[in-house]
């Protein structure tokens, strides 16, 4: 045995309570060594010397390149908890807590595993809704002008500060609420718009005043009307704050600028020289941007500023939730007190953070909700778009992502192809769409909440800046009209079934050699099995279902809506055309 690879932490996404009663026990080995995995668990607290230890087979729910991982999700009325496993290779078997490796458990409880108490407060609790969302991010400035239609035209306008504000493509709030048909047509469920406060360049990033609409888009009255048009539709919105900085007109850094030393906004700002210059840049800025000065999010004032803008456009115009901006450079304590006062305007409020490395540590259950899940991103981009790694990588590569986080905080993980700070998804395909579509299909079954980047169901590509925030396509040629179908079919799969997308995964097939890999979703009672061929082949594939004999249960690609056959042995066959999927819905009614 591999004692080495053996690894488990209390308090974490190894052992994390997904309700006051349902409990997630995780447990690491080495890839390919354990045959069998069990988890003893009973009350720490019980009043008999020898604690009575409840035994549950523990299922190998991933794999990476390394480690195989074992997991038992389980009801218990037990709240103080203390717990070991069992595990053997077929020669050696152990017992193992708090790092010891013995052939006996221990009969002091103490030096078992720990869940000292199920607290109620210390459950990562996110949103009902967040878990059915499908976003559709929107970059104001190049969606829409009014119906079907963008102007492409640069603008200028002077704001309430008489600072100058500036646009280039002509996207308005009314351009988005004169466009929810569509967005309703497509069967998104969410938006995410980039930044819409007063800020002086057209991306606004730069913000200078966080309480109001920025004039190129528009005004308070035409964000309020597209946020009530869009729930009479079904749809939530979600904005984009940036708290990280600021903009170098914004009220508090302006007064830093005129008054120097005697400003009271100078602890509002990190690594201040007075006077300050702005072409010297002698202060804290964002990637080393003058124009967006960084804030010091651990000032007391900075924070309660910051809680009460989170908690004003949930008040006057009753968004959804916030996407947080460069949310890894903000001080954790900020988070936390953003959440508790966005959670008290608005109770399933749903908070993303952009942090595009491993973001365990924001996602605790205290601070967000979820986060751009780029590592997804590059997956799809190495194996989708690159057919850079193995049919074997591309699992390998899921099922450590699966295991980075709390099993509630998964669910509900932004995946995404791209979005408005990297290429488009379809220029690493080199413009291949049928890669584009087969990538789309994963996006939409996988596990986490899918995000597509407003044009990408039009077929935009590009790397550099000006091309991935091109202007929306609203003239459709034979492409686009075909993908944007493929986009809406894909989507009303996934919220006609969302409570089997929303529930278990596993890997069904592996073939390196013919570049296919099959995963199934099940609620518990009803299954569907994903089989994508990504390969430029035709492939016919065979796997077993687990039904046979006199069941009759049916199959059916609901991609195609063809039925599929099963054989007597619990087999079903299928071929798909090069870079393709299928997906196979088990039905519960005889189908033939």
């Amino acid at each position: 045995m591999n004692k080495q690879a053996v690894f488990h932490l209390p308090d974490s996404s190894y052992a994390h309570a997904l309700s006051e009663t349902r409990i997630c026990i995780r447990l690491r080995t080495a890839k390919g060594d354990i045959k069998k995995c069990v988890l003893f668990y009973g009350n720490r607290v019980h009043p008999e010397p020898r604690v009575k230890m409840t035994s549950i087979d523990m299922v190998r729910v991933a794999s990476d390149r390394l480690f195989d991982y074992y997991e038992a999700d389980f009801e218990t009325d037990i709240n103080r908890i203390c717990y070991y496993f069992w595990l053997t290779d077929g020669i050696e078997d152990y017992y193992y807590y708090s790092g010891v490796f013995t052939h006996t458990p221990a009969h002091n409880r103490v030096e078992y595993f720990q869940f000292p108490y199920v607290h109620r407060n210390d459950i990562a609790v996110v949103p009902k809704w967040a878990k059915n969302a499908i976003l559709y991010q929107i970059f104001p400035d190049s969606f829409a002008t009014g119906r079907k239609y963008i102007s492409s035209q640069e603008n200028m306008k002077i704001t309430a500060t008489k600072d100058k504000s500036h646009a280039k493509l002509g996207g308005t709030i009314r351009g988005i609420t004169e466009n929810i048909d569509y967005l309703a047509d497509l069967g998104i469920n969410c938006i995410y718009l980039n930044p819409i406060f007063t800020a002086e360049s057209y991306h606004k990033y730069d913000t200078i005043d966080y309480f109001s609409i920025d004039p190129c888009f528009g005004t308070m009255d035409d964000f309020k009307k597209m946020v009530e048009t869009c729930h009479k539709n079904g749809i939530r919105v979600i904005l984009d704050g940036v708290f990280n900085h600021c903009g170098w007109r914004f009220f508090a850094f302006k007064d830093v600028c005129d008054k120097g030393e005697k400003s009271k906004y100078k602890d509002w700002f990190y690594q201040l020289s007075f006077p300050v210059d702005t072409e010297k840049l002698n202060y804290a800025a964002f990637a080393y941007v003058k124009q967006m000065p960084k804030l010091n999010t651990g000032n007391p004032e900075v924070i309660r500023y910051f809680c009460d803008v989170g908690r004003y456009w949930i008040r006057e115009a009753n968004i959804d939730g916030w996407r947080l901006d460069v949310a890894n450079e903000v001080n954790h304590d900020f988070w936390r007190a953003f959440r508790k006062a966005v959670r008290e305007e608005k109770p399933d409020a749903f908070l993303i953070g952009e942090i595009w490395e491993d973001a365990e540590q924001w996602l605790m259950g205290d601070q967000f909700d979820s986060a751009m899940n780029y590592r997804f991103t590059d997956i799809c981009k190495a194996f989708f778009a690159g057919n850079d790694i193995s049919v074997d990588d591309f699992d390998n590569s899921l099922g450590y992502m699966l295991m980075r986080y709390k099993k509630q905080i998964t669910q509900v993980q932004m995946n995404m192809l791209d979005s408005h700070d990297v290429p488009r998804f379809l220029y690493y395909c080199n413009g291949d769409i049928r890669r584009l579509k087969l990538a789309a299909l994963f996006l939409m079954t996988y596990v986490g909440i899918p995000s597509v980047f407003a044009g990408d169901e039009k077929a935009i590509t590009g790397a550099t800046e000006k091309e991935y925030r091109s202007p929306m396509v609203w003239e459709d040629n034979d492409v686009t009209r075909d993908l944007t179908e493929y986009y809406k079919k894909i989507i009303s799969i996934r919220k006609k079934y969302i409570s089997i997308f929303t529930g278990g995964v596993k890997t069904v097939l592996k073939d390196n050699a013919k570049g296919v890999y099959a995963f199934s979703r099940n609620d518990g009672d009803d299954e569907i099995t994903v089989v994508l061929n990504n390969s430029e082949n035709s492939q016919s594939i065979s796997f077993n279902v687990g039904a046979s004999g006199n069941d009759r249960t049916g199959y059916i690609d609901l991609l195609t809506e063809e039925p599929i056959r099963r054989s007597d042995f619990g087999e079903i066959s299928l071929t798909l055309s090069p870079l393709s999927g299928a997906v196979i819905y088990r039905s519960h009614t005889e189908l033939f």
